[in-house]
């Protein structure tokens, strides 16, 4: 398909990754976070890159580990705007991962395709190989069209629009990337709207954006079930402004018929009974009860009063990962694929420096996923600052000196990929305590 230049075309050329495109406005000039649609020709939001960066990751492990199967790959980008994710998956997967390859970018928004269709046809891929379709039309009617193996979600807002039928798109062997922007809602801060939407009830603490990925888990477990599928998590990040969980979708009624049981509640400050009630359901490893947790889970089965401000949920409770899909997320293997090398005369104009910074935040965008993906399924995300409230400590201990500690007494521990300082562990309550005073003893 030859594409018509749009207007505002060639507009200003901008490096992402690997991956050059035109945009109608410097990136620059924009802020974190979603700009209102109106601000620009083709809405475009740079601190997604690191969201685009680690699907580039995602999708190559899922084709080495056969999860896509070992034919075609029918890859969706949903709601792609200038079609960028799209363009990063052809351009910066291996030659052999991107010849397997046909990924359609879907937008309501002639100009948006145009604009992507140009940017292909000027910078296309380094290997040339892929495929690469614009669809004009509603995701909701689009993503029927056939079966797709990988779907991406990545609204203006809340996902639920666009769940169900995502859902049904999907292959045998299918994999779903969402992304929810409504953070206020899925944190707690906009009560109503996360009980209107997603029925649940989230407190707003430390943990809410942990607690705001779980339940929209739950929402796309529910979602999936309905249709007598089943998710299995691969990756779940809070990422400056959004929340957003790639899950592998799983055809078969038995898994469907089982999803309550990985669905549950969050307890903070949990009473003996509640802590014991965790413990029997093997939502936490044993520990005495002198010392209190300061957050536990419950099944969907306990009674709990949902008025109870301690409680957040329904939520999942199992991993909102998957190791192997997370070991593989190393920053080399960022560079490798992700990051760009330094040229002379570059048409961007960017300097060695410019180059330098751009894989630095290549680099950062999965910083700890790797080393954390080994206890990912751990019952513990514990951020230090309230560990230290919470133990009368005074200042925080250090997550990456915690984590050695609790290595070095045979626990799995790791520092947590997540907005605030935090680690990841399955050690009993006990020990977290022992340790955090012997590392960290009171003032």
């Amino acid at each position: 398909m030859d594409a018509t230049e749009p207007e505002g075309w060639p507009g200003v050329l901008h490096r992402e990754g690997r991956t050059l495109c035109r945009l109608a406005r410097n990136p620059n000039e924009l802020g974190a976070g979603p700009a209102a649609k109106g601000q620009g020709a083709v809405f475009h939001n740079p601190a997604m890159a690191g969201s685009r960066t680690r699907s580039v990751l995602l999708l190559q492990h899922c084709i080495e580990a056969g999860l896509l199967g070992d034919g075609s790959i029918y890859a969706l980008d949903g709601l792609s705007a200038t079609g960028l994710r799209a363009r990063r998956w052809l351009n910066e997967l291996p030659a052999q991962s991107a010849a397997r390859i046909s990924a359609t970018m879907g937008d309501m928004d002639p100009v948006a395709l145009d604009w992507a269709m140009c940017c292909h046809e000027e910078f296309p891929t380094e290997h040339g190989e892929g495929e690469l379709l614009p669809h004009l039309g509603d995701l909701r009617k689009s993503v029927l069209e056939h079966g797709r193996h990988w779907v991406d979600i990545d609204p203006y807002g809340s996902p639920l629009p666009f769940l169900d039928t995502a859902i049904q798109s999907l292959a045998r062997r299918g994999v779903a990337e969402i992304s929810a922007t409504d953070s206020a809602a899925l944190t707690g801060s906009s009560k109503s709207a996360l009980l209107r939407r997603y029925g649940a009830r989230v407190r707003t603490d430390g943990l809410a954006h942990d607690s705001g990925l779980r339940v929209l888990l739950a929402t796309v477990a529910r979602t999936a079930a309905r249709h007598e599928r089943s998710i299995e998590p691969l990756l779940s990040i809070w990422d400056s402004h959004h929340l957003r969980v790639s899950v592998r979708v799983l055809r078969g009624v038995e898994g469907a018929n089982n999803v309550e049981g990985s669905l549950g509640w969050r307890v903070a400050s949990p009473t003996a009974k509640e802590v014991s009630s965790s413990i029997e359901s093997g939502l936490q490893p044993e520990t005495s009860l002198d010392s209190l947790p300061m957050h536990c889970f419950l099944p969907l089965s306990h009674p709990v009063d949902r008025s109870d401000k301690r409680i957040s949920g329904p939520m999942w409770i199992g991993s909102v990962g998957r190791t192997e899909a997370m070991v593989s997320m190393t920053e080399e293997r960022a560079l490798e694929l992700c990051g760009p090398n330094a040229i002379e005369d570059d048409p961007v104009g960017w300097s060695e420096r410019d180059f330098e910074y751009e894989r630095r935040r290549v680099t950062r965008s999965v910083r700890h996923i790797s080393e954390e993906s080994g206890v990912i399924d751990a019952p513990h995300l514990i951020l230090v600052d309230d560990l230290a409230s919470w133990l009368g400590s005074g200042s925080p201990p250090s997550p990456s000196v915690m984590a050695e500690a609790l290595r070095q007494a045979d626990h799995r521990a790791a520092v947590a990929h997540y907005g605030k300082p935090s680690f990841r562990t399955d050690a009993p309550w006990d020990d977290i305590v022992r340790t955090s005073r012997e590392v960290h003893p009171p003032m």
